[in-house]
């Protein structure tokens, strides 16, 4: 992928036969290999969200208020419930030091019972800050509502929030989110499919019917003849072994086999927000010619002081003197052979000069003029 960008005037001369370089030897480069296991994925071995609500305890007064985080004091009450302390009905907890919060994880393929994964502790309250502050035990459950984990253990906060008396205050990266390495024990496992069927799909990252085609070939020249079979462009049946653990060595085996991918389309995206432009390798022009001026609006604001004359009882006041100024560049013409390819394109569009937005509504224009044989994207 390319990114266009018009340089500075003072230094085009020095950026244009850096581009065009980069542009070419890019474009000369041939199709890098890449293995099966960073195009495509096993249908079924994947991460489960595990969510669950609990408090967090021993904060230096940072905690939930009272008035504005009931469900805190709802749930320290019901805590202390469960724990055998009965607090009276219209007893007022203020819990300074403690906090609601929201606890998620990412439960990995395969994870077995007595396995340790990583958690995500965040304030749903109006607390200030979670540093210093423990988890106490919360269950984590899955979408099927079953609990999969137990979490618990003391939070590692990277921000930091400080108030002084006058009103005054920092905060430093964001204090009222936390993590625990290691924080939740798997209590259950999740059904895995990966040795139920007689074979595997392998689905691909980005659906191309090139990518599919070549990774059924690369597997079938590797293993033999119809191991594999493309579905469609995305999925890829291989016959695999019935055998646990003959499985996973023929998984070792297959994933690390080399595929050249299939050409990507011909893409150009645009970030509206920030005027990046990126263009791939794919892009064509057909035969076009741009035209691209500028035009230049400059309101110069004087103050001008206005004095009356001596004995004249006038008073002396400012006038405000405008200057504006039109300046229209000199429009310049670049011509698009046929089959221009990106280094022609990063030429031609820097030769110009032209802003992110400019090169945005030149893209649009060949576009609509059925010039620019690619697809543009806005994002």
């Amino acid at each position: 992928m390319y990114s266009l960008s018009s340089p500075n005037t003072g230094n085009r001369g020095k950026i244009l036969p850096l581009l065009a370089v980069l542009a070419l030897a890019l474009l000369a480069a041939p199709v890098q290999a890449e293995r099966i296991k960073d195009l495509a994925s096993v249908a079924g071995v994947r991460s489960n969200q595990l969510l669950g609500y609990g408090l967090v305890v021993g904060l230096d007064g940072s905690g939930d208020k009272v008035n504005s985080s009931p469900f805190t004091e709802q749930s320290l009450k019901s805590l202390l419930t469960q724990l055998g302390i009965a607090a009276p009905a219209g007893l007022k907890i203020n819990p300074k030091n403690v906090a609601a919060v929201m606890v998620h994880a990412d439960l990995p393929p395969f994870a077995k019972p007595g396995q340790q994964i990583d958690i995500t502790v965040s304030s749903v309250g109006d607390a200030k800050s979670l540093r210093g502050g423990s988890l106490l035990m919360t269950p984590l459950k899955g979408a099927d509502g079953r609990v999969y984990a137990v979490a618990q253990g003391n939070l590692v906060v990277g921000g930091l929030a400080a108030q002084g008396n006058d009103g005054s205050k920092i905060t430093v990266n964001i204090p009222s989110v936390g993590r625990i390495p290691g924080g939740a024990t798997v209590e259950r496992m999740v059904a895995n499919p990966f040795n139920d069927s007689d074979n595997l799909i392998f689905n691909l990252h980005r659906g191309d019917f090139s990518t599919a085609r070549a990774v059924t070939d690369a597997i079938n020249q590797a293993i033999g003849p119809g191991t594999a079979k493309p579905i469609d462009a995305t999925s890829i049946s291989v016959q695999a072994p019935r055998d646990a653990g003959q499985r996973v060595s023929f998984m070792a085996m297959l994933e690390n086999i080399e595929v050249k991918p299939g050409a990507a389309a011909a893409k150009i995206i645009v970030n509206s927000r920030t005027g990046t432009v990126v263009i791939n390798s794919q892009v064509r022009v057909s035969p076009a010619a741009v035209s691209h001026g500028s035009l230049t609006v400059t309101i110069k604001e004087n103050l001008d002081v206005s004095q009356p004359a001596p004995l004249s009882e006038g008073e002396t006041v400012v006038t405000p003197n405008s200057d504006l100024y039109v300046n229209q560049g000199a429009n310049r013409m670049f011509v698009f052979d046929p089959g221009v390819s990106l280094n022609q394109v990063v030429q031609a569009v820097n030769q110009v000069g032209a802003a992110p937005s400019d090169l945005v509504a030149i893209l649009e224009a060949l576009k609509q003029a059925g010039a620019l044989n690619a697809e543009l994207i806005v994002i």
